[in-house]
């Protein structure tokens, strides 16, 4: 009977140790910069330049930018969670080809900025790159905002503080907490999550069209999780799902020409269930 008590109070000291362990280190699992940003043209997109962000607490963060060619809308581009604003540079070119605007936020942290990730930090970042484009004359109706993984959080949340023109989904999620428990499914996850991401709530409150794409095999953040957040969003709104599609190679199945069909107001393209 002691060994069975013995053994069951070491597991139990090794279960809570994993737990302290996940919340003390949870910003590392979560968020990947990279590092050593090189210019844009190294990245094959030479037509972008070099712009500095203004954050609220002062920090001065390094993005890209181009502007829009014929009365065309703007695209405010937020990443992931992984890597920097040049990996980014393939899945934009169709969108700088077809004219539109475009701002490649880079958060602090990555890239070569400054400043630590959370979730309050990366909203203000977003808010700065609004900023940087009502500086230049940009009006936050002309304004499309494009959130790839993560940056779904950040969108949504960015869409709340903003009327814009359209809100774009990648591989969205209803919480960091719900995609935590998912993956982490042997602890109690959600409640350990500091940056929760909510974007089940902050969707029930856009007001603007809304595109919602995720591939049906994705093992990061499931499906069903972008599928829940499209059933809380108000209309107007389109569900794009791709079957053989996993979380990174959604753009290998031509997904930009439906973005820019739902961009163009082409919206009888697209799956609307």
């Amino acid at each position: 009977m002691r060994s069975v008590f013995s053994f069951l109070l070491i597991a139990a000291t090794a279960y809570g140790g994993l737990i302290a362990l996940m919340f003390i280190f949870q910003r590392n699992l979560m968020y990947h910069p990279a590092v050593n940003l090189a210019e844009p043209d190294f990245y094959g997109v030479p037509e972008m330049r070099v712009v500095t962000l203004k954050t609220s607490d002062s920090l001065h963060l390094t993005a890209w930018f181009t502007e829009a060619k014929d009365g065309r809308k703007t695209i405010v581009y937020l990443h992931g969670n992984g890597g920097h604003i040049g990996h980014r540079a393939a899945k934009v070119k169709p969108y700088l080809a077809a004219g539109y605007g475009l701002l490649l936020v880079s958060y602090r942290g990555y890239g070569d900025n400054p400043g630590t990730p959370t979730e309050e930090n990366l909203i203000e970042d977003g808010m700065a790159g609004m900023r940087f484009l009502a500086s230049t004359g940009v009006p936050s109706g002309q304004i499309i905002l494009y959130g790839e993984s993560l940056g779904t959080g950040v969108a949504a949340a960015v869409a709340q503080r903003n009327e814009i023109a359209a809100v774009i989904l990648e591989a969205p999620f209803t919480s960091v907490a719900d995609v935590s428990q998912h993956h982490y499914f042997y602890v109690p996850a959600r409640y350990l999550v500091k940056d929760r991401f909510d974007t089940s709530k902050r969707i029930k409150n856009l007001q603007a069209p809304l595109l919602i794409i995720h591939g049906e095999r994705d093992g990061v953040i499931p499906w069903k999780l972008g599928r829940a957040l499209f059933d809380l969003a108000p209309e107007p709104k389109f569900f794009l799902s791709i079957p053989k599609a996993t979380h990174n190679n959604l753009y290998d199945f031509g997904v930009a020409l439906s973005v820019i069909d739902f961009m163009e107001g082409r919206t009888a393209k697209l799956l609307n269930n």
